[in-house]
């Protein structure tokens, strides 16, 4: 009696070590890679702090009307920005797209259908991005070589920031820089004015890339946004421009 209780006994014991080993490996598998853990390539967190710019960056899937109106306040200083569109609002919003290439704004890759790039296989992460990048050209047919080029500098803002080995592989084999943020206005998720002001503007420096989204709160918020660059003594500039050594007067 006492032998089967203790062989018993004892096969549990395995069966739940057995078990826990292969729990254990299903979650590090399905665990996509963290930063800590990502061995290939390099994002941009941050400009010049010589460039005497910030950049102003709006990811794009949504809020047609707001980033018209976005682009109207920014032009109406003067001053640049980057939007990082997404290919199937592209698809749907060619007019706008060609207006902004058109009053001098840059338009930044941000893959076709937000997906989370840090799970995308190499082919799935090179299919997100080179087909927006094609819908991109297309849709600027008419601009010439050179026009169209300035525009669609090879800038890739992945999703909700998630990067993996993969999505760098091909970023680096396209010629594409990892833009991420150095400040992030979270105004997709908070729809107050003033946050999204503060969170842009606390201890801003030459060199900042600053994170937001074509809503109302932030076209709303953009003016106050603005005056506070050129309070600092900086301009807005697109993304490119603040990654150089070029410096520009408010």
């Amino acid at each position: 009696m006492k032998e089967r209780r203790f062989r018993a006994v004892t096969s549990n014991i395995i069966i739940c070590a057995v078990l826990g080993v292969v729990l254990a490996t299903a979650v590090f598998a399905l665990t996509p890679d963290s930063p800590d853990v990502i061995t290939a390539g390099n994002a941009v967190y941050e400009g010049n702090p010589e460039s005497g710019s910030v950049a102003l960056m709006f990811n794009v899937y949504e809020g047609t009307e707001c980033v018209e109106r976005i682009a109207e306040l920014i032009a109406e200083r003067g001053w640049n920005a980057t939007f990082f569109v997404g290919g199937k609002w592209v698809e749907k919003n060619g007019g706008a797209v060609v207006r902004l290439a058109a009053d001098g704004f840059e338009l930044g890759n941000h893959g076709y259908l937000h997906r989370d790039h840090a799970t995308l296989s190499a082919e799935q992460n090179r299919a997100e991005i080179l087909l927006t990048e094609k819908l991109l050209r297309a849709t600027l047919r008419d601009f010439d070589a050179s026009a169209a080029d300035a525009a669609l500098p090879k800038l890739f803002a992945p999703p909700s920031g998630s990067m993996g080995n993969a999505m760098f592989e091909v970023c680096e084999a396209l010629g594409y820089s990892v833009v991420m943020w150095t400040r992030d206005t979270i105004d997709w998720r908070d729809h107050d004015a003033a946050l999204i002001t503060e969170r842009a503007l606390k201890d801003l420096k030459a060199g900042d890339l600053i994170l937001m989204h074509p809503t109302q709160k932030t076209v709303e918020a953009l003016p106050a946004i603005l005056d506070g660059i050129a309070a600092a003594g900086l301009s807005a500039d697109t993304v490119t421009a603040t990654l150089s050594a070029t410096s520009t007067e408010p």
